[in-house]
This record gives C-alpha cells, structure tokens and sequence, in this order.
C-alpha cells in the first residue's frame, strides 16, 4: 500500500528556523527529506526527534550551491520517499565578514548569492520540473523563505539583502510560471529570529527590540516560521499563489 503521506524537501532543515519549519511539518503528517551541509552522523539527534511524530524522514548531506549535489538531492529523495509535493528553499548563509558596502569583497557577494539565490533558484526548477512529470503526486506547493532584507537596506551586508531580494522576485516567477500547473508558490518575509545565525548580534538586538524596534517587543522563533509555513502547505492559503506572508512582528511596518 502507497504512503499516505506527502513528501516535502526542506533545504537547511535540521536547524535554526529550517528546523522550525521540519518540526511544524512532521507534526503535520509529512514525510520529510532534510537537506543540509553537515555529515549525517551530525545530525541524527534531530532525525530521531523528527521521526517521533510517525513520518519517514531522511536527510541527505547536500550543498545547494552546487549544481551536482542539488541534482542528487532530488535523484534520492525521488528514488526513497518518491516524487515530493512540496519544497521549502530555506537554506542560506550569512556573509562571513558584515563588511560597509564600499568595503565588501566580490567573493563574498558570490558565497552568498550561490548559496541564497542560485541554488534556490534551479533546485527550484529541478524540483518543479519532477512534479510536472508525476502528475499523480499531489502538489501542495513550493515556499520561498527570505527575509525582511528583501526590502530593508543594511549596508552591512548588502550581498545578503541582494540575494533575499532577487530571491523574492524568484518567487513571484515561478508563482507566475508554475500556477497553470497548479502548484502554488508562497515568499515567506521572516525578520528578527533567534538562532545561531543572529546570537553574534543578539545583544545589540535586544537593546533594540526594548527600544521599540518590533511593535510585537520580542524576537521571533523557528516556530513561529514553521507554522506560517505549515499552514501554507496544508492549503489553507487557497487562491493565494505568489503570496508574500511577514512573520516579522510588525518589523516592517510603515511607522511615523
């Protein structure tokens, strides 16, 4: 008897906020491929955790940046769990250096934007284009995690803002390419998220966030992320493809 279960691939899923968003979706009833940068045996832990709710869950070791690992990274979730129904493109990386704008070096601005933007971007369409073929796999959608640097300017890191931005537009043209196929596309904006990416600044943060930076005054969590993303692939934001979801705390309101 087939699996009932869908299949969804979740890039950088086995921490930070791309855990958040594994943990909401095996609580949800979904097999789960995790792909990630770090050994397997570095993160059985998690596998085991997320494997508690029922589902299969298996994580593949693979660097999005490269186009031989993302053609892997489909080729095994296709041949273990089957065709998936559903992708959510989180993995991504900071800069290395939070260099001033007229300081930053060209290869950190190609560290970033492969990572960010290039390997979303094809995994995205190796990822559509397997769905096309299986017609019989449900198609539950394709989530975009950026953040709200896809709008708001820090010349600290501008590589990181130039990917989050161009990865926003590539959401919105697979929305536009891939709604005739019905598989519908979701940006979710994430803004201030307590993991190991922000603890270098967290101090700075939180004097900011007590200063009235966040209308909600906190920081935000891999959970909250992880619901905003579940609900969207349960299907709960029907007629919504292209649909861009801040889970910022108000971050990124307008305000006099």
């Amino acid at each position: 008897m087939a699996d009932p279960r869908p299949v969804v691939i979740v890039t950088g899923g086995a921490r930070g906020i791309g855990l958040g968003i594994s943990r909401a979706l095996a609580a949800d009833g979904w097999n789960l491929a995790v792909a990630g940068v770090r050994p397997a045996g570095d993160v059985q832990d998690v596998v085991g955790e997320l494997r508690s709710h029922g589902g299969h869950v298996q994580y593949v070791s693979a660097d999005i940046s490269k186009s031989a690992d993302r053609a892997r990274l489909v080729n095994e979730v296709v041949a273990t769990l089957g065709t998936p129904s559903a992708l959510v493109n989180n993995a991504g990386i900071a800069p290395k250096v939070r260099a001033d704008l007229l300081d930053a070096s060209e290869q950190s601005f190609e560290d970033v934007l492969r990572t960010n933007l290039q390997g979303p971007y094809f995994l995205t369409q190796a990822v559509a284009n397997a769905m096309i073929a299986n017609s019989a796999t449900p198609r539950r959608g394709i989530v975009f995690i950026t953040s709200v640097s896809a709008e708001m300017a820090s010349v600290n890191r501008g590589d990181y803002c130039v990917s989050k931005a161009g990865l926003s537009m590539t959401a919105k043209l697979f929305a536009v390419r891939l709604a005739e196929r019905q598989i519908p596309v979701y940006e979710v904006r994430p803004g201030i998220i307590a993991t190991d990416m922000t603890a270098a600044v967290k101090e700075q943060y939180d004097q900011r966030i007590g200063n009235g930076l966040v209308p909600d005054a906190r920081w935000g969590t891999p959970d909250d992320v992880g619901r905003a993303v579940a609900a969207l692939l349960r299907g709960d934001v029907p007629y919504g493809t292209g649909t861009v979801l801040h889970v910022d705390g108000g971050l990124a309101l307008p305000r006099l």
